[in-house]
């Protein structure tokens, strides 16, 4: 979905008119992912967690599907596409894999351009904000490709508390997998565990030690996998799957 200001999205909701929403904002009643939002903000549907006085603020329930109500999938992402249902840019985006979906759903969350794997698409959106909002701390698995053969001493550096942008990033985990030869170049891979999600988060952290990151695929969210989903295709949640989220 594209972005919208923040004070649309609240009246969208059916939470307070847009000139209420506008004094909440000012006066600090209103966050963006756990961060005080300002005046003029955008954000995006169905990515971004947004809580009014502490609450979460949901999306209106889209048509009703069957028993649920919603539409649950789990796409794999290859590299190349955009998590957006439109680009400007004309590049391919996500909606180009789900066309076939009957309902519209969106992204939760993001992958970036180069980055490939799992990635939950829904018209849930309480679901969507138990799965953005940090405090839920729903583990994020991925797997690395770094180009360099990396020692016990060296994983547990690139484990070490890590700051960025000025912020202290909560602990995240690092785990030797194997090593590899992809096109005859000696690598490690590795198994990131997150519990949050910043911007190229996994990235930016290999490049403050210079470590070349060669490949990054998200295998797993909570306990949902992406084992037996090939490469730019998706199936829908079972109800047990959509009873684990509703657990979160």
């Amino acid at each position: 979905m594209e972005p919208i200001r923040l004070q649309k999205y609240l009246t969208d909701c059916g939470v307070i008119s847009r000139r209420a929403a506008e004094k909440e904002i000012t006066a600090g009643n209103v966050s963006v992912n756990g961060i005080p939002a300002v005046l003029g903000q955008k954000i995006t549907p169905g990515e971004d967690a947004v809580t009014f006085r502490g609450k979460p603020v949901l999306p209106r329930a889209s048509e009703q599907n069957g028993k649920s109500g919603y539409t649950y999938i789990l796409l794999n992402k290859p590299v190349g596409y955009v998590t957006t249902m439109s680009d400007d840019g004309g590049r391919k985006t996500v909606a180009d894999l789900i066309r076939d979906v009957r309902h519209r759903i969106y992204p939760v969350g993001r992958l970036d351009l180069y980055s490939d794997g799992l990635l939950l698409c829904t018209d849930d959106g309480e679901i969507a904000n138990r799965l953005l909002h940090p405090s839920h701390e729903v583990p994020k698995q991925y797997l690395a490709t770094l180009n360099a053969l990396l020692t016990e001493e060296d994983l547990e550096a690139l484990a070490e508390p890590f700051e960025l942008d000025g912020y202290m990033l909560r602990p995240f985990g690092v785990d030797f997998v194997r090593y590899a030869k992809p096109g005859g170049i000696p690598s490690t891979v590795v198994r990131f565990t997150l519990w949050e999600g910043r911007n190229r988060e996994i990235r930016r952290i290999c490049a403050h030690y210079g470590v070349k990151l060669s490949r990054l695929t998200r295998i797993a969210i909570g306990k949902l996998s992406l084992k037996g989903i090939p490469s730019g295709k998706w199936r829908e949640l079972t109800s047990e799957e959509i009873e684990y989220l509703k657990s979160i």
